[in-house]
């Protein structure tokens, strides 16, 4: 018999005993897990949050329906590192992701590490079926595809981002597979990912004793941006001010939105949806030279300051997370691992670096204070293969947003846009999170990001 701790809707009527009101109730059916995780997606591009050139009706109605998370963070600036903390609830230099796993090796800067169980691995020991419908990006070949690093099935795409959303190619290589086996579908990928992910969601309706965790990784709308036609037209003819680069943005995502509808369609019509916790959130912000919004923070994609990282965070549970309900808790999204071992049933690992967000789902609060750490290694000129980081610890944030300029200090209590570099007036915190920061830095070398070294008999 096993029990744990299970937010109920009579629970949420106890809300003023504080963040204990939880109770535990032994033999529950766990829930389904539906993580819906999309590329680039940037703050400013859900309308959610604030009135937006860009409409996501759908999207907003995960955070309707349950609860809003205001200040999260994405793990990295960029793809692979943020995929590798999310699946292992560690830093990703402490699992050998600290950049983006490529197809050509003199420019990968990631090898997921093999004795690190993922979020699959925990949920399927606790008797999940495990899914990933989409992209992957945590590794091209064995030992590191999904079907070995914890996922029952696969349908989706091995490799960093498409050439063509419509070919589906990346340097002439097909990486599509269902599991092991490669495939040529036709018809654009988005589309596509929604019609495998809904075939999953009507198959496992009909296996009602086993629970699942279906992790749907949409590859938009990273770039290239390319809406349907359809789309763009119709987006073109409603705001026939944008800006073209804005226009087919805004059609891309607008697109992307009206298939997840579809997906969360298909979880009322099989009754998934009364047990099953819905998550939506993005791998890192929008890419501001590709026309995406990470309003109102600072830049974009592969940078430090803070549209780089906040990203779009929602979790809607039926009966369980009050609908309408909004949380300012700064976290990360690796906090995804140890929220759904947790709900599952599951003890999550003591050496993670994640934080449950059971207690915020519930009602209640985190009161540890949190460290986060960021970082992110990078070939070519601008970066010679080098990392750069940023540490936050309470209102202060450090930063770099090259390996070669010079640290960055912010008070984002104070200055939540970082306009104000003030590491000359706080020389003392500045070198105390300076120092921070070498630990991270000394903790994340000590696990190899590089395959090893193939040898010849």
């Amino acid at each position: 018999m096993r029990s744990f701790v299970f937010p109920t809707a009579s629970c949420c009527v106890l809300l003023f005993c504080g963040p204990l009101c939880g109770f535990v109730v032994a033999d529950p059916t766990p829930p389904n897990f539906l993580l819906i995780y999309t590329d680039d997606q940037g703050y400013g591009d859900v309308s959610t949050y604030h009135p937006s050139d860009c409409q996501t009706p759908n999207i907003d109605g995960i955070a309707r329906s349950g609860m809003l998370f205001a200040s999260m963070r994405a793990n990295c600036t960029v793809c692979s590192p943020s995929r590798a903390a999310l699946l292992t609830g560690r830093y990703a230099d402490r699992v050998g992701v600290p950049g983006v796993i490529r197809t050509h090796p003199d420019n990968s800067w990631g090898y997921l590490d093999t004795g690190v169980p993922t979020l699959a691995n925990e949920l399927k020991r606790l008797g999940y079926h495990t899914a990933i419908v989409g992209k992957w990006h945590l590794g091209l070949e064995s030992p590191n595809t999904p079907n070995e690093r914890g996922f029952d099935f696969f349908h989706g795409f091995l490799g960093d981002m498409m050439d063509s959303y419509t070919d589906h190619l990346r340097f002439g290589n097909n990486y599509m597979r269902r599991n092991s086996q490669v495939i040529q579908p036709t018809g654009h990928a988005t589309e596509l990912f929604t019609d495998w992910a809904s075939s999953y969601l009507r198959q496992q309706a009909e296996q009602p004793d086993q629970p699942f965790f279906l992790y749907l990784a949409y590859n938009a709308p990273h770039f290239p941006i390319e809406p349907p036609e359809p789309w763009l037209a119709k987006v073109q003819q409603r705001q026939p001010e944008l800006p073209p680069k804005r226009a087919k943005n805004v059609a891309f995502v607008e697109h992307l939105d009206h298939n997840i509808g579809h997906v969360l369609r298909t979880l009322r019509e099989t009754g998934l949806d009364r047990n099953t916790v819905v998550v939506f959130t993005s791998d890192n912000g929008g890419s501001l030279p590709h026309g995406q919004s990470n309003h109102p923070w600072r830049d974009g994609k592969q940078s430090h300051y803070d549209g780089g990282l906040r990203v779009p965070f929602m979790v809607s549970w039926p009966g369980q997370v009050p609908a309408g309900t909004q949380t300012d808790y700064a976290g990360l999204v690796f906090d995804l691992y140890p929220t759904f071992v947790e709900l599952a049933g599951g003890q999550p690992a003591a050496d993670l670096d994640s934080v449950s967000l059971v207690p915020i789902l519930q009602g209640g609060s985190i009161d540890q204070e949190r460290e986060m750490y960021f970082t992110r290694r990078e070939g070519g000129a601008f970066y010679g293969g080098k990392t750069y980081e940023a540490v936050i610890r309470g209102p202060w944030k450090l930063l770099q947003n090259d390996p070669y300029s010079p640290l960055e200090l912010y008070h984002i209590g104070n200055d939540p846009y970082e306009r104000q570099n003030v590491a000359e007036e706080n020389k003392a915190v500045f070198n105390q999170l300076k120092a921070v920061m070498r630990g991270h830095i000394q903790r994340g070398g000590s696990t190899p990001w590089q395959a090893p070294l193939k040898t010849t008999q």
